[in-house]
């Protein structure tokens, strides 16, 4: 039996491989055995012993390896939108698989074509904990593509904010809107707002 074991790891989320580095296969099993971790799936655990800081956002690597965090939920973590979604939107390539995920946190999948899946995307550390979410231009410019379905008023704050930022970038807003194929959208938006 192990007794008072810490992890080096400070995250949420260990993947099998990063585990493997430092420990036999026998004793990750002992740890999950003794409640330190679960397994999650072949590639992630879950430390238990975890006490940070928690976000709905650290599963999603852990559930969707592929995924990225995008539309309304992106919208929110980059202070573009007051609105709380119910679910995580989690933007992955069309014809993916997805292997089961549960039902805490709720994740909202969006399947989305190679070319308007594959570009814009970063990744956020968060003390070890890292998540890959699209750039803010990226997501202002999926949310007017997909306006009808996520809602007039949302956009409509979700650009309104944007443009307030200092940080704000109209050259790679119109790019990445040229590219979503939403250019003639983004600029009848621009021209009411501006």
């Amino acid at each position: 039996m192990i007794k008072d074991y810490t992890f080096d790891s400070c995250a949420q989320f260990i993947q099998r491989k990063e585990l493997i580095k430092k420990y036999s296969s026998y004793l990750i099993n002992t740890f999950v055995t003794n409640g330190y971790l679960t397994k999650i799936n072949n590639r992630y655990y879950q430390n238990n012993r975890y006490e940070g800081e928690e976000s709905d956002f650290y599963y999603v690597a852990a559930y969707v390896p592929n995924g990225v965090i995008g539309f309304m939920s992106a919208a929110v973590y980059y202070g573009l939108s007051n609105y709380r979604p119910a679910s995580i939107d989690v933007v992955v390539k069309a014809n993916s698989y997805v292997s089961p995920f549960p039902n805490w946190p709720p994740i909202d999948l969006h399947y989305m074509e190679e070319k308007y899946y594959d570009f814009a995307i970063t990744s956020v550390n968060e003390n070890g904990n890292v998540f890959k979410i699209y750039e803010p231009e990226k997501v202002v410019s999926d949310i007017v593509k997909y306006r009808e379905s996520i809602g007039i008023e949302e956009t409509k704050e979700v650009l309104t904010n944007y443009l307030k930022r200092p940080d704000r970038d109209i050259g790679k807003l119109m790019k990445y809107a040229k590219r979503m194929r939403c250019e003639k959208q983004m600029k009848t938006y621009m021209e009411v707002l501006v």
